[in-house]
Parts: structure tokens; C-alpha cells; sequence
């Protein structure tokens, strides 16, 4: 599907029958997985045994230095999941015993990574869990989990491949005015850089199938993660829908909203020039060779009337004109040299399972 269709679900009730799987692992020195000693799901099996099964929904909760908040979300989140995951990012304070007293799966990184590092280690955990659905939410409160079945019914219906929850679909919060600038800002510039339409692009609340699951991973570290999202969803044609959500913002911000907005923004450029490079050296070029042409017809129209040559002009001209036929042949270079790789990589996953 092209562009994001808004897509409104219901929640499910007696249809669902939630439990929470308590597992743990350790990936590698850096990734540490915590459960809570004899844990068991509500089924009353021990916590070896539940490891040993799939989970249908996972929630994953990113999370970095979020002891007042983590609990509570962790509570909320198992009457709706599986499985809850908190992906503790190096956190100085209590968030990791927290998220364990309160029954999820704690994975640390023993130093801060940043946030797209926090959204790849919940991949590969689902990977490992073979979830059939993925939810990510964020660890300060401000969304609801009660509404977890809205974000996850396009995907567990088989209608989409990622379902971004929206501040600015039906339902209307209270959001700052600064924040609805910036969010507005960014969105636009992801839609426009990624060709694909979402209201709310920044979004940190979101639910994938299990094909976005196997196929995203994220080069990324920093809050730029959302936007990359879009980008890959266009690259490997996954499908994308939107659910309106609710938002509370009763704390104030913890990073300065300009300094994260241009992060986001420096990661969006990023995203551009390496996700589509024909358009991000094309268009440059193309302006370039427009200013050249449009100026070259006033240096024409100078010497017709003068017969003398407007040198200053002209060698502006030759500049416009280089520049760009350069910036156009850089960006198709660069666009041959992505798609070969995007085939290699495809060759090599075909082959390797």
C-alpha cells in the first residue's frame, strides 16, 4: 500500500485471553536479560517452560532512567500482551528492578546505546520469541496502554505490516503548542524524503506484523529510528496503517525540544541521502541546472543588447551547470550502487534462510 491508510480498530474483550510469559536470555556481554527468580505466566507454568513457546503479542518498552513510570506501564501492558519486554538502555536509577518486580523480561545494555539500539534489541528478541506481533511503546506514561488492541487489530488481522498510533487522527489531546510544530515539521519532512504518508511520523507507539519483524533492522542509534522506520517500510514494501491514540503530557520535556528536533532532523538527512540518494543528489541538481539555465538566457540577452560579455555571469553559469550535471550523476551513480546491494542482500538472505 502506497500511502498510510487511518484504519480505526476495536478492542478486543473475551476474544483475547491475555497472559504474560516470563523468559529471560543472554544474547552476548552486552544485552543481559533479567526474570524474576520462580516466575511463572498465568497459566502456572514455570518460567524454563514458557520459554519454550511462541508469543503472540510482545510489547517492547524502551527505556532509559524511567523508574517513576516503568512499573505502572509494565502492569498495564501484561493485560494486553504475551509477553512484555523493557529494553533497559543503561539506566542509572531502579527502571531495570522495577520493569523485573513488575513481571517483564529486562534486557540491559550496560551503557547507554540510544534509543534505535533499544528498538533493535526488541527485534531480536521477537525474532527469538517468534512473535506473530510486535508493540512498541514508550516507558514515561504518556500513552495508554488500554490501547494496545487498537494498535495491534490492522496487524493481527492481517491488514498491516506496521500500525503507527497517531496524535492527530480522531482522538485530540492536549499537546503542546511547541510540540505540535515540531511534530508537524518533522512529519512533513519524513513523508516528503520517504514517499510515505503518515499524520504522525514521530510516533513512538507503534505495533508490527511478523514480516516487519523479520525484514527491519535499524543503523541508526538516536531518536531518528521513527523516521528510518518509514523509509524501510517503503523499501520493503510493507503495508502501513494509522489508529488515532491518545497522548498525556503532564511531565516536562527531559531533552531541550529544539536540540532533539534537530537530531531527528540530522537523522532524517541521513535517511535521505543514503535511502534515496538519486533524490537527495537529483533534486539539488536539477535546481542547480535550472538557476544555470535561467541565468545563462540573462547573459544571452545581455550580450544581444550590448555585444559585451557579462563574464561575472557567465562563469556563475558554468558553475550552476557543473555543479548540478555533477550532483545528478553522483545521485544515479550512488542509486545504481544501492539497488545492486539491496539484490545482494536479498541473494544472500535467499541463501542463508
Amino acid at each position: 500500500m502506497g500511502d498510510a491508510a487511518a484504519y480505526v480498530g476495536v478492542p478486543y474483550t473475551s476474544a483475547w485471553q491475555r497472559r504474560s510469559v516470563l523468559t529471560g536470555h543472554t544474547d552476548d556481554n552486552s544485552v543481559v536479560a533479567h526474570v524474576p527468580p520462580g516466575a511463572t505466566d498465568y497459566s502456572g507454568r514455570p518460567a524454563d517452560t514458557a520459554a519454550e513457546t511462541t508469543s503472540d503479542v510482545i510489547v517492547a518498552i524502551p527505556a532509559y532512567n524511567e523508574a517513576r513510570f516503568i512499573g505502572s506501564v509494565v502492569l498495564q501492558c501484561r493485560r494486553y500482551a504475551d509477553t512484555v519486554l523493557v529494553i533497559d538502555d543503561g539506566s542509572h536509577d531502579r527502571t531495570a528492578s522495577i520493569a523485573e518486580a513488575a513481571g517483564a523480561i529486562v534486557l540491559r545494555h550496560e551503557h547507554n546505546r540510544g534509543k534505535g539500539e533499544g528498538v533493535n534489541t526488541a527485534f531480536a528478541e521477537a525474532r527469538r520469541l517468534q512473535g506473530r506481533c510486535l508493540v512498541l511503546i514508550d516507558g514515561d506514561g504518556q500513552h495508554d496502554p488500554s490501547e494496545i488492541p487498537a494498535i495491534t487489530a490492522p496487524i493481527l488481522a492481517g491488514e498491516a505490516d506496521m500500525t503507527v498510533g497517531s496524535r492527530f487522527l480522531d482522538i485530540k489531546s492536549d499537546i503542546p503548542a511547541y510540540r505540535k510544530v515540531g511534530q508537524h515539521g518533522l512529519t512533513m519532512a519524513t513523508n516528503l524524503s520517504s514517499g510515505i504518508r503518515l499524520t504522525d511520523s514521530q510516533s513512538g507507539f507503534r505495533a508490527f506484523s511478523a514480516a516487519a519483524i523479520a525484514a527491519l533492522s535499524f543503523r541508526g542509534s538516536g531518536f531518528s529510528v521513527e523516521s528510518e522506520m518509514q523509509f524501510l517500510m517503503r523499501e520493503h514494501t510493507l503495508r502501513v496503517a494509522e489508529v488515532p491514540i491518545s497522548v498525556v503530557y503532564e511531565e516536562p520535556a527531559k531533552r531541550n525540544p529544539v536540540a532533539h528536533g534537530m537530531a531527528v532532523l540530522n537523522g532524517i538527512v541521513r535517511l535521505i541521502s543514503q535511502g534515496r540518494p538519486l533524490f537527495f543528489f537529483g533534486t539539488p541538481g536539477l535546481v542547480f541546472l535550472l538557476l544555470g539555465f535561467l541565468l545563462g538566457l540573462r547573459v544571452v540577452a545581455i550580450y544581444d543588447t550590448t555585444q559585451i560579455l557579462a563574464v561575472g555571469y557567465a562563469m556563475i553559469v558554468v558553475l550552476l551547470t557543473t555543479t548540478g550535471i555533477l550532483a545528478i550523476f553522483v545521485g544515479i551513480i550512488l542509486h545504481a550502487l544501492r539497488g545492486l546491494l539491496i539484490d545482494l542482500e536479498r541473494t544472500w538472505r535467499t541463501m542463508h534462510g
